[in-house]
């Protein structure tokens, strides 16, 4: 492995992201919050934030910083488990990480190494506050390839927790696939963990297996998309155990829905399935581990007297449509019809 250098503008060189335009990103409330709001910043070319997310600036200038980052194209960021020590009123932690570097050029490297960040005990501040803040860095080039493998098992001398790879796929995966779809605000009340991703073991036989055959294990993930004013969007993200961590599609019905002189409020003139399509959000969903399904419901305005929904059982290693309901009067009254409905066995 060859030495990269302590964080600073040439290693900041290869930090920077030329992905489209993101979701706005500023949270230091964890180390790893930290980090994917530097590379936010970095990422939507607001280098004056990114420079403040450091107690020593990597440059002499906010205009010195920037100008490090001309020749980099793309890159890609995975966090692991950061370790933490306390010390003298302050927390620091060690924040490892894996860095996929695409340069103008076409030419690709993978760096791996950790952050120091420190955050200051709040009870030490009578008159102001710092936040945490990125102290130092060390980056190496590595011949692995990008992945939770190529993380740092140790920063320097200190240990890490272990991290959940696969949760971590998970994660990345969903920042490359919806990072431009997903990001919207949360609705009122909702409380910081119902904003992080679940995770659930399912155990399953593919239909050629018997009873002789061992269970296999898949991991589901769900991760808040959006909210709005009575509706929460989530999308889900699978393995069967084997296979990459990919987004799942659910199968929804496309209908066409005719109302008395086109007035939504209306009677309901006619209601027809012209065919499948898939989705990758649900809406108002939820996971049950008992029964092995999801189910969704979509309200189309606030009191719900008009909305869809769905249900989703897992079997033989994807998720099946076994009922979708329709309800399409806007009328005051929760009274839906059945589009389709195969049961739930076997």
């Amino acid at each position: 492995m060859r030495k990269l250098v302590s964080i600073g503008v040439p290693a900041l060189l290869l930090c920077t992201s030329a992905f489209g335009q993101t979701a706005f990103i500023d949270d230091r409330s964890s180390p790893d919050a930290v980090i994917r709001s530097l590379y936010n910043a970095i990422d939507r070319e607001e280098f004056a934030r990114a420079y403040s997310y450091f107690a020593t600036p990597p440059a002499g200038s906010v205009e010195a910083y920037a100008e490090g980052f001309a020749d980099t194209d793309t890159t890609e960021l995975l966090l692991g488990a950061a370790a933490e020590e306390g010390a003298a009123g302050s927390v620091y932690y060690r924040q490892p990480l894996v860095l996929r570097s695409v340069a103008a050029d076409g030419s690709e490297s993978i760096y791996a190494g950790c952050y120091t960040l420190q955050a200051p005990n709040p009870a030490n501040f009578a008159d102001g506050y710092t936040p945490m803040s990125i102290e130092d860095g060390d980056l190496q080039e590595t011949d692995a390839e990008f992945g939770p493998e190529a993380l740092p098992q140790q920063c320097g001398e200190e240990a890490l927790p272990p991290t959940d790879a696969a949760l971590l796929e998970a994660e990345r995966v969903f920042a490359a696939s919806f990072s431009n779809r997903c990001g919207g605000g949360a609705m009122e009340g909702m409380a910081a963990e119902e904003l992080e991703p679940q995770s659930f073991d399912i155990d399953y036989r593919y239909m050629h297996e018997t009873a002789d055959d061992p269970m296999r294990t898949a991991r589901l993930f769900r991760f808040f998309c959006y909210g709005g004013a009575y509706n929460l969007s989530h999308v889900y993200l699978m393995t069967d155990g084997d296979s990459p961590v990919e987004p799942v599609s659910f199968a929804v019905p496309e209908l066409d829905i005719r109302y008395e002189n086109d007035d939504l409020e209306g009677a309901v003139e006619e209601m027809t399935q012209l065919g499948m399509i898939t989705r990758n959000d649900l809406i108002n969903s939820d996971y049950d581990p008992d029964t092995q399904a999801i189910t969704a419901w979509e309200k189309w305005r606030g009191v719900g007297d008009a909305s869809a929904s769905g249900r989703w059982i897992f079997r033989y290693g994807a998720f099946s449509l076994v009922s979708y309901e329709v309800d399409a009067t806007y009328d005051g009254e929760i009274n839906p019809e059945q589009v389709i409905g195969f049961g739930e066995s076997p």
